[in-house]
């Protein structure tokens, strides 16, 4: 089978495949004939040597597909570890799901991550409810359009922030009720004009350093600012006096460094709790492009350049 190898070349991304034998799914594992795979931003990290696979799983690229199963046909979705980005993946069972209606196959291959992120930072994570308010960062990738969805489907009222004006109305497509260009506004001044002061419960930022000041000058008391990447930077200067006044709380998570039982006990909880949403038509991907396999350094090069509005998917047949 071929695997995708992609590797950074002076500023650019270059891939080949290569022939590997086709993995043989062990206990607990479905053998998943892929359809796509998607690209997310912790591929780039584990191609510059930032973030290497967890141990025990698959070293390769790659946290999400879709495909059929090889055991039953069935068309299915499913979160890995590692390894996506290849014609033939050995997937946890308790991490794999059918592909809900009203989906398309390879659409399927950008939903786990992103959305299982997504309820793992706002519910699990954040303990966002109905009535609450969220604030996502980042709002135009791929997890962050799955974030304001999912906030809208817990039944809270959602911000976000991009820093492309051309990506402002994909928040407002996605449901947010405030979509904040950063290119041009300050979004501790625009929640303020909104919603008023100390007014948002859950932050979801991706992006760290240059925002974690203005995110607990925006929370109410008893928020939580959920921190998931550190996009600008990882250290940042925080008002502690501000933070004890508001009782506030910083989570630090990351979905894929978990064991594997702990992700299907989360994977259980996201099939009841936000998988009919996409049924009801609640919920959708919001696909920025499909690339073909003989095509894929376009892929990671777009996520790169911050093209992309949603994600971006490799096709493979």
């Amino acid at each position: 089978m071929r695997v995708l190898r992609v590797t950074d070349s002076n500023g650019r991304y270059v891939a080949s495949l290569e022939e590997v034998d086709r993995p043989v799914a062990r206990q607990g594992e479905v053998l998943v004939h892929v359809a796509a795979s998607g690209v997310n931003r912790a591929d780039l990290a584990q191609i510059a040597g930032r973030y290497p696979s967890p141990p025990g799983e698959p070293e390769g690229i790659g946290l999400e597909v879709s495909g059929t199963s090889e055991a039953t046909g069935e068309t299915v979705c499913a979160l890995l570890a590692g390894g996506g980005h290849a014609e033939y993946v050995a997937a946890p069972e308790g991490q794999v799901m059918a592909v809900p209606a009203g989906i398309d196959l390879v659409a399927a291959g950008g939903m786990p991550e992103a959305f299982v992120t997504a309820f793992v930072m706002l519910v699990l994570e954040g303990g966002l409810s109905r009535g609450a308010s969220l604030l996502v960062h980042a709002g135009a990738s791929g997890v962050g359009l799955a974030a304001i969805q999912v906030g809208k489907l817990v039944g809270a009222r959602v911000a976000a922030t991009t820093r492309t004006a051309d990506k402002v109305q994909a928040l407002k497509s996605a449901g947010a009720d405030v979509a904040i260009d950063t290119g041009r506004y300050e979004f501790v001044a625009q929640i303020e004009e909104h919603w008023g002061r100390d007014a948002v419960d859950v932050v979801l930022d991706p992006i760290g350093a240059a925002s974690l000041a203005g995110d607990v000058r925006v929370l109410a008391t008893g928020g939580r600012i959920v921190v998931i990447s550190t996009l600008s930077g990882a250290r940042a200067e925080v008002d502690l006096a501000l933070v004890m006044r508001k009782r506030a709380r910083l989570i630090g998570s990351s979905l894929r460094p978990r064991s594997r039982p702990e992700k299907a006990a989360i994977m259980k909880r996201f099939r009841e709790e936000i998988l009919p949403g996409f049924a009801s038509g609640a919920l959708r991907v919001t696909v920025d492009s499909a690339i073909p396999v003989g095509r894929a350094a376009e892929a990671f090069q777009r996520m790169r350049d911050n093209r992309n509005v949603g994600k971006i998917l490799v096709t493979w047949h």
